[in-house]
């Protein structure tokens, strides 16, 4: 029987097909070498509607982190630790939507959507490891909050450009490191216990579930490793705000102690979205206990918070609002 015509994303590493997965004959055990993510396939009359929402909000979310890192880059007075770390967030968030989004849309035009198991593999590294990143890259984005406010003579010094490099380098090896030691830990046995992975895309559960080997242990640290990750980077966070408060509170003028609320609002709203779903997910030992519950939240982080970023750094930012109206209209800028 001939193939059916694949239908590719516009990441090559992540094509998928309409196909059936197939499956090979080992030792007595039919093994799966291809996933079929069921995504949103129980809501046909409603997939129209949720391609061009989820399209749309997609194309928003881009313009805006492409706009975000423009600006900082050609407004000097933006050239700050605080503002190239949100540069990388954004750009981050950009990469983080190109690994998920085009894989959902197209599973919103077609019936059924199978994926390779190579391309689910790179699919979760790449997801895995740059969510792990945002959660570093935060905890430092609330370090260099605290050292702005709490030690501001000895700012320059600490986060001089060398020290943000090598930070930076840090989140993202870390980050990646800890991505490639859960994938290895899912993808290091067969998958025999069904083809169908309930979501648009290769999360850990979902996943996990269909494997051969369902170990206890297994599963236990790569919870394990989350909690790590997810819990300890938060509690940095919060360790980094209880110091800036109690510096906040001894300010004797409220200029100034309002001026050093609002730069860290932005990315405490952020910061209380991102973990606030990474826990709902990731906290708990069985998260597939509701598919469609966790599907419903799963949209939420990869659509919904990625939007947030441009967002609440553009109308929460007072300075990113003024290098945007200085850069869009020049002769106007400088009266804001």
């Amino acid at each position: 029987m001939p193939s059916r015509p694949s239908l590719c994303c516009s990441i090559p590493l992540f094509c998928v097909s309409s196909q059936a997965p197939e499956k090979l004959r080992g030792n007595g055990t039919w093994l799966v070498t291809e996933f079929v993510l069921v995504g949103f396939s129980n809501l046909p009359q409603l997939r129209t509607t949720l391609f061009m929402l989820f399209l749309l909000t997609y194309l928003v979310t881009l313009s805006g982190n492409v706009t975000i890192i423009t600006i900082i880059h050609v407004d000097q007075t933006l050239h700050t630790p605080m503002y190239r770390f949100l540069a990388v967030l954004s750009f981050s968030e950009t990469c983080y939507t190109l690994v998920t989004i085009p894989n959902m849309l197209a599973h919103l035009l077609m019936e059924s959507q199978a994926i390779s198991i190579p391309a689910c593999r790179a699919q979760m590294f790449f997801f895995l490891g740059l969510g792990c990143s945002h959660c570093f890259l935060l905890t430092l984005m609330g370090f260099d909050r605290y050292v702005a406010i709490c030690h501001p003579l000895r700012y320059s010094v600490i986060m001089r450009p060398t020290v943000c490099l090598c930070l930076g380098a840090l989140v993202f090896c870390s980050g990646f490191s800890v991505a490639l030691i859960e994938t290895c830990m899912i993808f290091s046995s067969p998958f025999c216990r069904g083809d169908q992975v309930e979501h648009f895309f290769c999360d850990i559960a979902p996943v996990l579930r269909l494997s051969c080997a369902q170990s206890a242990r297994k599963a236990l640290g790569i919870f394990f490793l989350s909690v790590l990750v997810v819990l300890v980077s938060f509690l940095l966070v919060l360790l980094s705000y209880a110091f800036i408060v109690a510096t906040i509170v001894r300010m004797p003028l409220a200029t100034s102690r309002h001026k050093a609320f609002s730069t860290c609002a932005a990315h405490l709203t952020v910061v209380i979205v991102h973990f606030g779903c990474a826990a709902i997910i990731y906290l708990r030992p069985d998260s597939g206990t509701n598919p469609e519950q966790d599907r419903l939240v799963a949209v939420f982080y990869t659509v919904v918070t990625p939007l947030l970023n441009p967002v609440v750094y553009t109308l929460r930012n007072k300075e990113v609002r003024v290098a945007l109206r200085r850069t869009l209209a020049p002769g106007r800028g400088g009266l804001q």
